[in-house]
């Protein structure tokens, strides 16, 4: 039997423990965190719509017209007008035939995947999924072959090793830790070449790559090319919940054989109805997405100047990578004390000695305060003693088995349009402690 405080005292001694941190007041660029005014960069949030006016309406609109809760799973009487709609919305957005809503980004990911996959099968799978996939091969029992993360070859080789078995590749499209997107034209065409059905996961590309933010996918032209496309309502809509797009005939089995769904009370009204919202402004103005992608070149650019490496990101998120988990640690508190928040990552979310800040922007930060951000960070580096240009992971001496904690992911299954003017939580703070 696990002595639990003893576990929990190994985990903060080798720098491993959690904390959780109280925002207080609604999400966006600045948040006031622990009682004190910060700038936000490590936030789902990516559009900024969580706290728009719209979306509040929406939600508090369908609060008093259908309730908190929707009261029952899908197949019995939690599906609603609400839902119903949204799924007819996010089916033409995704320029699908039919979409199926589930009540969270994980129960999605792994429902979806323990549906098309069973003993006797294998599944591909990118060696950087998060965990939300890694669970749903777990639950299907299949065999799963862990593909080297973007390394096409290793998964050609993989499928030719299959023999004819009945097979699933599952792959993000955007990776969640690092920000660098998937080898997805030579992923369809191995996916074709061998007959095997696939599924990529868009949560952290819809919002924020393609044509009118509809994902890595529809930026390639290759959403017809996928049976099932996986997306989120908490990230770029700012709300709760996710979806399956797809064929009619897929939505048919899923909502037969996908568990999670099948026993999970359906999401509440107000989320959707938020996410509703949030849907049509995206629509409205395709111009958050092109924001988005700016504001991302600027922080990346500035951190490039500090000297940070990206690990080949080339979108909104970005890690900088520290190594030793204790240092990454303090690092994160140094930025803290200048009016920063960028989280903490640590194993076994990560490699051990793979410690990192996970960054995220949003389209509505400000270009002035991503520059600070920037050399706060470079100044946090430096307060902590790490050298952004000679950080070399190497093989953990920990001595702990990290095996035995589940593969976490770090999202925190939690996300006005435009920038605010100046204010208690003007970039000027922070610039001034850069």
């Amino acid at each position: 039997m696990i002595e639990i405080e003893a576990r929990l005292g190994e985990l903060k001694s080798l720098g491993l423990g959690r904390r959780v941190r109280m925002v207080s007041g609604p999400q966006g660029p600045h948040v006031v965190l622990d009682g004190k005014p910060v700038l936000l960069l490590c936030s789902d949030n990516y559009l900024g719509l969580a706290d728009h006016p719209r979306v509040r309406e929406a939600a508090a609109e369908a609060a008093m017209r259908w309730g908190v809760g929707a009261g029952a799973s899908r197949l019995v009487s939690g599906t609603m007008t609400v839902h119903r709609r949204l799924e007819e919305r996010l089916a033409a957005f995704m320029r699908r035939e039919s979409a199926l809503l589930f009540g969270s980004g994980f129960l999605a990911n792994a429902g979806v995947i323990a549906a098309l996959a069973r003993p006797g099968d294998i599944v591909f799978s990118d060696e950087l999924n998060p965990a939300s996939l890694i669970d749903g091969c777990r639950l299907s029992r299949a065999e799963v072959f862990v593909y080297d993360h973007g390394d096409v070859e290793h998964l050609a080789w993989g499928l030719g090793q299959a023999q004819g078995r009945a097979a699933l590749i599952v792959s993000e499209a955007v990776f969640l830790m690092d920000g660098d997107v998937a080898p997805l034209e030579d992923i369809v065409e191995l996916a074709e070449r061998h007959r095997v059905r696939l599924l990529i996961d868009e949560s952290h590309g819809i919002g924020a790559l393609g044509p009118g933010g509809r994902g890595l996918l529809a930026e390639l032209g290759l959403e017809d090319h996928v049976d099932v496309i996986l997306g989120t309502l908490e990230k770029s809509l700012g709300s709760y919940g996710a979806f399956a797009a797809c064929d009619r005939t897929m939505t048919q089995y899923l909502l037969n054989a996908a568990r999670t769904l099948m026993f999970s009370t359906a999401p509440s009204p107000p989320a959707i109805a938020g996410a509703a919202a949030a849907l049509a402004l995206l629509e409205e103005r395709p111009r958050l997405v092109a924001r988005l992608q700016l504001n991302a070149a600027t922080l990346c650019d500035g951190l490039e100047q500090e000297g940070f490496a990206l690990n080949g990101s080339s979108t909104h998120i970005m890690s900088v990578v520290v190594g030793d988990p204790a240092v990454a640690l303090r690092m994160c508190e140094a930025a803290l004390s200048r009016g920063l928040f960028a989280q903490t990552i640590v194993p076994p979310a990560v490699p051990a000695l793979g410690a990192r800040l996970r960054l995220t922007v949003m389209a509505s930060h400000r270009a002035e305060e991503l520059q600070a951000a920037a050399r706060v960070l470079g100044k946090a580096a430096g307060d902590v003693g790490f050298d952004p240009q000679s950080t070399v992971l190497v093989e953990s001496d920990l001595d702990i088995d990290l095996e035995e904690f589940e593969e976490h992911d770090e999202r925190e299954d939690r996300e006005p349009t435009e920038a605010a003017p100046g204010g208690l939580f003007d970039y000027e703070r922070i610039a001034r402690a850069a």
